[in-house]
């Protein structure tokens, strides 16, 4: 596959067998290539809109506002994060120059009480730094996640019977999950990238799966499909890119791909703003969760590809090195 195929959920709503057939689209995708488009998804048009158009006029406010919300350390996960701030090769180990990009992050809705008996789990349940003088923001955000969890919940459902397995398999990994929701803006370029500097350079996710959506504007989303070439993904209106991240990739043994992707530059001579937005949902199961080689995906005899991993802990070292900009020091929440 060369190419990122688009699905129609709406079949999944009917009996098994129009699921299995579903599931069955899905489960070819993230063999091929780790990514998909889906249609008819579910999602309000209205919950949609009202995310977009309050996440466009925060990146639109002046740089004293933003910075009220600013992360207040390299490491602190939610809140803004100024131009520039973070490298997404680097969790990869790969060197290279800043993001060409802001960002702003919410986390989990429910801090559980007693914390998981992990001092980092107050990593995945810090509090979300709210800009200040816009009280409409956390609940916009708050029901564009619920829009989101609810989704990929039934994306979980779907990817369990694409894995032989029973519909309800991922359920004890996910209900208390530790997602969260990132918007990134890329601005437009004032100035020439550094050599090798993207708006956002070539990363896999981490976690189990990420809902897309993402603007129609030039330098987009790329993917590196199984010939080695990088291809973009095209923007469909009403339709969200999903792919799948590290921990589905260690569940399945490898038979589903983690695959690279990356966001591209505009074009020197683009005609008009490039400016763009997206914002991704990083859907990752409980902080606790044992992530091993499921039995429907090692032949007999086998030996699984990966060691067993925890879920949070995973998620929270791959973050911390995406912003160890220049070797510095990072930190983790606590309390």
């Amino acid at each position: 596959m060369d190419s990122v195929p688009t699905i129609d959920l709406a079949p999944a709503q009917g009996d098994l067998t129009a699921r299995r057939g579903v599931a069955a689209a899905i489960g070819n995708a993230c063999t091929d290539i780790g990514f998909f488009t889906i249609a008819n998804h579910g999602v309000p048009h209205q919950v949609i809109s009202s995310f977009w158009q309050t996440t466009h006029a925060f990146f639109a406010l002046p740089e004293t506002e933003k910075l009220a919300a600013k992360t207040p350390y390299a490491g602190y996960p939610y809140g803004y994060q100024p131009f520039a701030k973070e490298a997404l090769s680097l969790s990869l180990d790969n060197p290279a120059p800043p993001d060409l990009k802001e960002s702003f992050s919410m986390g989990p809705l429910h801090r559980p009480e007693p914390l998981p008996d992990d001092p980092d789990a107050a990593f995945a349940y810090a509090d979300t730094i709210w800009p200040v003088g816009h009280s409409e923001m956390p609940g916009i955000w708050a029901g564009y996640y619920r829009h989101m969890e609810a989704l990929a919940e039934r994306l979980m459902r779907l990817f369990a019977l694409a894995l032989d397995l029973e519909e309800d398999f991922f359920a004890p990994y996910i209900d208390r999950h530790v997602s969260a929701i990132r918007a990134n803006h890329y601005p437009d370029q004032a100035t020439s990238p550094q050599p090798g500097q993207l708006r956002a350079g070539a990363h896999s996710d981490y976690g189990s799966l990420t809902i897309l959506r993402q603007d129609d504007a030039p330098g987009g989303l790329q993917v590196k499909t199984p010939d080695g070439i990088w291809r973009d993904v095209p923007h469909i209106p009403d339709s969200f890119v999903i792919n799948i991240g590290d921990l589905m990739a260690r569940w399945t043994n490898d038979r589903w791909v983690s695959t690279l992707h990356r966001v591209v530059n505009p074009p020197a001579d683009a005609a008009g703003s490039a400016r763009r937005l997206s914002a991704a949902f990083f859907h990752t199961p409980n902080w606790a969760a044992e992530i091993s080689c499921i039995p429907s995906c090692l032949s007999p005899g086998a030996t699984p590809k990966h060691h067993t991993v925890l879920s949070g802990p995973h998620l929270m070292e791959k973050y911390l090195k995406s912003v160890a900009l220049d070797g510095q020091q990072v930190r983790r929440p606590t309390g």
